[in-house]
């Protein structure tokens, strides 16, 4: 049992409130796991630039002096650190030479996300702490997702928490077990997917990677990934500029939606979405089986 919250925001008056939006639904959901949590914030980076998300067992050694120790890489970036997490902006163009730099040069750290405009924050605790160990609630963007975890499949580790980053600007949040992620796993392997952990959530994300590199937008991916996942799951995905949403066939996992002009919301419970503004007046409804619910800023809904 996990809880998930998503939030994509169509009103531009409510980014600045982001952050804390997401962080009091994502608090909510607690009881329905205390094991870890992490966020995923869209908040774009200027044009141009990129920004990766790594994380520290031990920030202090680790992100002392990083900006001065990447520039004698060849790369110039600026680094802002927020407890066991920094964020590394940087010229686009530099994004795969600075992942390159840092295993020579930071072995230790490991990388939560990277893009235009993902950062992702996730440690072991309950959500109130990671919450304000990274500041969420400053937190500006379009949209984000959320995760607090119950572990069943895997051990309770930092980079076993979700969201799981497997692509550019692009992560997932689950509630439910794969039956087939270790055949997906070895399938992917051989397509050159790489992974961090033994997580089947991982393997998802790493699928959803896959098929949009073949071209494919969210909505298709997840389309595919009814036929190709076996097992139980609620996915919530974000991309870019993109959210979406997809259970099995089943559906016994739980879910609930409400769309109003300023914004989509999502969330394992109701009481996930209670304090949102204008949350009386939502549609409210609960996801289908085996349908993509699917929103893009880029295109229409």
């Amino acid at each position: 049992m996990c809880g998930i919250v998503g939030l994509f925001l169509k009103d531009k008056s409510l980014e600045p409130q982001l952050g804390n939006l997401l962080s009091d639904m994502l608090i909510t959901m607690t009881d329905r796991g205390p094991d870890s949590a992490g966020i995923a914030i869209y908040g774009g980076s200027a044009e141009g630039k990129a920004k990766i998300t790594i994380q520290s067992s031990n920030p202090e050694a680790d992100f002392e002096g990083l900006a001065a120790d990447l520039e004698k890489a060849g790369i110039k970036a600026h680094v802002w650190i927020k407890s066991t997490h920094a964020v590394i902006e940087l010229d686009a163009s530099k994004l795969g030479a600075v992942r390159e730099a840092l295993e020579r040069i930071r072995p230790a750290v490991r990388l939560m996300g990277s893009g235009e405009s993902v950062e992702i924050y996730k440690e072991i605790g309950l959500p109130k702490d990671v919450v304000t160990r990274f500041d969420v609630r400053a937190m500006s963007g379009t949209h984000g997702i959320g995760h607090t975890r119950m572990a069943t499949e895997s051990a309770v580790t930092t980079l076993g928490a979700h969201p799981f980053s497997t692509g550019v600007d692009q992560c997932l949040v689950h509630n439910g077990s794969l039956s087939n992620h270790n055949n997906l796993r070895r399938q992917l392997i051989r397509e050159g997917m790489t992974f961090e952990t033994q997580n089947d959530s991982e393997v998802a994300a790493a699928y959803l990677t896959a098929e949009m590199a073949k071209g494919k937008d969210l909505g298709e991916a997840l389309t595919g990934a009814l036929d190709d996942l076996d097992g139980f799951f609620t996915f919530v995905v974000g991309t870019k500029s993109g959210f979406g949403v997809v259970r099995d066939p089943i559906a016994c996992k739980p879910a609930v939606m409400a769309e109003t002009d300023q914004y989509v919301a999502f969330g394992s419970e109701y009481r996930a979405l209670v304090n949102l503004p204008g949350i009386e007046n939502a549609r409210v409804w609960e996801p289908e089986p085996a349908t993509v619910y699917f929103w893009d800023h880029d295109k229409a809904a």
